[in-house]
């Protein structure tokens, strides 16, 4: 061993310096208006349909492309990035999120909006698993590697809160398309600055060619489970939805087994086995279905209960990331002290804390009371989210970052489906039970169905939907203490 090796040895891993935290900020920001990009059309879909008229089908494709394709794709794009470059496969997805930006915010059609969102949502499926992965490479040390994913995650989950309120604020002054071309200049910033300060970065070289088949497969059998879960959440059961997920549970089976067999496949199966990628990939999944879950629910609270407008609540709602914003970076110092395990666990108890007092809210609730059970709940949440990736991404072996990174952030797109369809489930049969049998059958299926109804339909209608969002907010409560303790059993050190 020579004397610099020894020495290299002897420090541990180098640490990051200026400009890596700098190259950090940069990554922040294609990563930002990635997970905005989700929510974004929330207020902007009102001037889309009165200026280009889409038919209620394209209406549905205009909101849910960009999510259908960005989930679909992840795991391809994050192995191809290992393969190619993710440096590369960053610029190059920069490049696309900017060109498929300038052609939704100038679409004149609905088909040629809604092919504008899919090609966004391809180039969110190259950016995302590329600035994780880079952050996996940029810091070495794990004390400033937790630091970098605690602020990866917390831009992540504020870009998805951000999202309705840039919106609403564009649309009021300006024309829908605003809400597409914010997106340039981050982008151009990214590719001109990305080169200076990001370092190229893949696995090493694998034998064999890039296997078309199973990025296809992904492909084909990720989006049919999100689609349908997706449909039944909102509509019920139905047939085409129901075999959608049918459909695409055969095909990850059918992907899995030729994963198996490949020399070198397009995700490790290995790697989802162990107990700290494995264990990680399941608690995030959990966290994504109560968050997503809740979330709708919440939402719809701050508007038709309370009744504030669509961008009232939108503001309303980044309240508890002030929460964590405190409490991410407390909990990554705190694993460095006591086994992430426990503090991981502990941000579930904390999170199943929050929903169990939503859980207890009703009509006479004060509204300040749901502001801090919200900001308790999001910020359990989220500092043991930061935890989970930080370990997942450390367990990854560096050639295999940004494929571990696609299949985290696959597995958290599928919560947030999962989440819908269950809490969801939960919070309608509790609203059905809670409404009188009298009342007129839109109003029993829905909040929505009694906004039109006389006023003691609709205060009966605004009642049972408390009641449905505490027994939401009660099946997010019991996931989090499921979570907790498969962060204990499964994640916690063994010597």
């Amino acid at each position: 061993m020579t004397l610099a090796e020894r020495s290299r040895h002897e420090t541990g891993p180098a640490r990051a310096g200026r400009r890596e935290w700098v190259a950090l900020g940069v990554l922040m920001l294609p990563l930002l208006l990635v997970s905005m990009d989700v929510s974004v059309l929330y207020f902007a879909i009102p001037s889309i349909s009165a200026d280009l008229r889409p038919g209620a089908t394209e209406q549905l494709w205009i909101l849910d492309t960009y999510g259908f394709v960005l989930a679909g794709l992840l795991v391809t794009m994050g192995a191809l990035g290992d393969r190619v470059g993710r440096h590369r496969m960053l610029l190059g997805g920069a490049a696309l999120f900017g060109v498929a930006s300038v052609a939704a915010a100038y679409a004149h059609t609905p088909g040629a909006l809604i092919g504008a969102r899919a090609l966004l949502g391809l180039g969110g499926a190259c950016l995302m698993p590329a600035t994780l992965a880079l952050i996996r490479n940029l810091f070495q040390d794990p004390a400033q590697r937790a630091t970098a994913v605690t602020a990866w995650t917390s831009v992540m989950a504020s870009g998805i809160s951000l999202g309705p309120v840039v919106s609403g604020a564009l649309v009021e002054h300006f024309w829908w398309g605003s809400v597409f071309l914010v997106n340039l200049p981050a982008m151009a910033l990214l590719l001109v600055l990305g080169p200076l300060l990001l370092p190229e970065s893949k696995g090493a070289a694998r034998g064999g060619p890039f296997d078309l088949v199973s990025a296809g497969l992904s492909l084909a059998a990720l989006l049919p489970v999100v689609y349908g879960i997706k449909e039944l959440a909102k509509e019920g059961w139905a047939t085409l939805p129901a075999l959608a997920v049918t459909g695409g549970l055969l095909l990850c089976l059918v992907f899995v087994r030729r994963q198996r067999r490949l020399a070198h496949p397009l995700i490790d199966l290995g790697l989802i086995r162990t107990r700290a990628y494995g264990g990680s990939l399941l608690v995030n999944l959990l966290a994504m279905v109560a968050t997503v879950g809740f979330a709708v629910f919440l939402t719809q609270y701050l508007q038709s209960v309370l009744g504030q407008s669509p961008f009232e609540a939108a503001l309303w709602s980044l309240v508890p990331a002030g929460g964590v914003l405190f409490a991410a970076p407390v909990a990554a110092a705190l694993a460095r002290r006591v086994d992430r395990a426990y503090v991981m666990g502990g941000g579930f108890l904390v999170a199943s804390g929050g929903f169990a007092w939503l859980a207890a809210i009703d009509r006479a609730t004060p509204f300040w009371v749901v502001l801090v059970a919200s900001a308790l709940y999001a910020a359990g949440l989220v500092s043991a989210m930061t935890l989970a990736n930080e370990l997942a991404l450390g367990a990854a072996p560096p050639e295999r970052a940004g494929s571990a990174a696609a299949v985290l952030e696959s597995g958290q797109e599928l919560g947030g489906a999962l989440g819908m369809a269950i809490l969801g489930s939960i919070g309608a049969a509790v609203y059905t039970a809670a409404m009188p049998s009298s009342a007129p059958a839109a109003a029993r299926e829905t909040l929505g169905g009694a906004l039109g109804a006389p006023a003691s339909v609709l205060d009966a209608a605004r009642s049972a939907f408390v009641e449905a969002m505490g027994g939401a907010a009660l099946g997010a409560a019991v996931l989090m203490l499921i979570a907790a303790g498969v962060s204990v059993v499964l994640l916690r050190a063994r010597s």
